[in-house]
């Protein structure tokens, strides 16, 4: 068995290599535990996400839309209202 130089940088190339590899998993757990801790700290918060708030935005929207044709209808009726009295 050859212990010469390309051996010994063979050897050491996989080592590297199982190195980058365990370093990748170790990456990937602690993304995963920093995700759910997140979200748990998230969650207890009772932060709005955003797909409810756009709901409840636009809901707000339609609701001061129908408030402003109603406040204008009432004025119209007023008016008429006050010319008939007159």
């Amino acid at each position: 068995m050859s212990t010469g130089p390309n051996r010994i940088l063979d050897e050491f190339a996989k080592l590297m290599t199982d190195a980058a590899g365990a370093a990748q998993g170790v990456r990937r757990e602690v993304e995963t535990a920093f995700n759910a801790h997140a979200e748990r700290w998230l969650n207890s918060m009772d932060i709005v996400k955003r797909e409810e708030f756009e709901a409840v935005r636009e809901m707000a929207i339609k609701a001061r839309d129908e408030n402003d044709a109603l406040l204008a209808r009432i004025e119209a009726l007023e008016a008429k209202l006050a010319a008939k009295s007159k």
